[in-house]
């Protein structure tokens, strides 16, 4: 089966672009989002809005791109999406949901003929509208194969890790990563700022060493200018991938203290009434409310 059409689920951040980039690339879509406006600026650019999930179910390949686990479900099973889909189709489960919640999504598409991989990716909002993310995937390589053209419109690479699950458990080791260096750059400012270092000046320092990654680059507004800078992704989407990858641990038997310290720092972010800020906002947490500065 050559991929014709595509649908799409989840038009948020993240979705969005993505999804222009399968419009760009050629691919006629049809897509679904919870707050039905959200899929207007696609529908003006050739896209089709579904009025319901099962809506989808025409396409070759769905696309989700949603909150959770639970709203992975809803869309796929509790709309009835799976039961209308054809024989053979495939669904990219592209959120970050954790290898449990994939496991349970697989076996439901089994039971239906239908192909499910978990694709999730690495990158943030701007890094996808340049369709340059990065999928990790878990699967059957059949169907890998065959939803490579998609995957290869919406990202700059993809990389099949292994049977179902595989894709979804490594995507929670990288955003362990990626808590561990938000913290990490939240704390260095903090230290810096006290002594008297001017912040911008510190973050060059950052930027100009041998610490310097993308991650690192791409947040420098979000920590240094955050009344100004869009948000990238949230802290309470952050906690919740950071505690999902706690649970995994605990499952594997694997310990991950640096990893339990940014989920904790994050937790209290949320707790603290940061939940829809941005991410590096945890460096609000680490100095006192009038931010004295000393100097030995």
């Amino acid at each position: 089966m050559n991929v014709q059409a595509v649908g799409f689920a989840g038009i948020g951040r993240m979705g969005l672009a993505m999804a222009r980039n399968l419009l760009r690339a050629g691919f006629p879509l049809r897509v679904w989002n919870r707050t039905p406006g959200r899929c207007a600026p696609l529908v003006d650019q050739g896209a089709t809005a579904a009025a319901e999930p099962a809506a989808l179910a025409a396409s070759d390949v769905v696309v989700t791109m949603v909150s959770d686990g639970p709203a992975a479900r809803a869309v796929l099973v509790e709309s009835g999406l799976l039961d209308e889909l054809r024989a053979g189709s495939i669904v990219l489960e592209m959120s970050t949901i954790g290898p449990t919640a994939v496991a349970d999504l697989a076996a439901e598409a089994r039971r239906r003929d239908v192909y499910l991989l978990d694709a999730p990716v690495s990158g943030s909002v701007s890094v996808a509208e340049a369709a340059q993310l990065f999928a990790m995937v878990g699967g059957e390589r059949e169907a890998y194969e065959r939803a490579a053209p998609v995957l290869d419109a919406m990202t700059k690479g993809h990389m099949l890790l292994g049977p179902s699950g595989a894709g979804a458990a490594m995507k929670l080791a990288v955003n362990s990563m990626i808590a561990v260096t938000n913290e990490s750059i939240a704390e260095a400012l903090t230290v810096a700022k006290r002594f008297g270092i001017d912040p911008e000046l510190a973050y060059d320092v950052l930027a100009g060493g041998v610490l310097a990654s993308p991650f690192l680059l791409y947040k420098r507004g979000a920590f240094l200018h955050p009344d100004t800078e869009p948000v990238a992704f949230t802290t309470a989407l952050m906690w919740k991938d950071a505690a999902l990858a706690q649970d995994l641990a605990a499952r594997l038997e694997a310990r991950l203290p640096a990893a339990a310290a940014a989920a904790a720092v994050l937790e209290e972010a949320v707790e603290r009434g940061l939940a829809d800020a941005d991410m590096a906002s945890v460096i609000a947490l680490l100095s006192p409310p009038d931010d004295t500065t000393e100097t030995p």
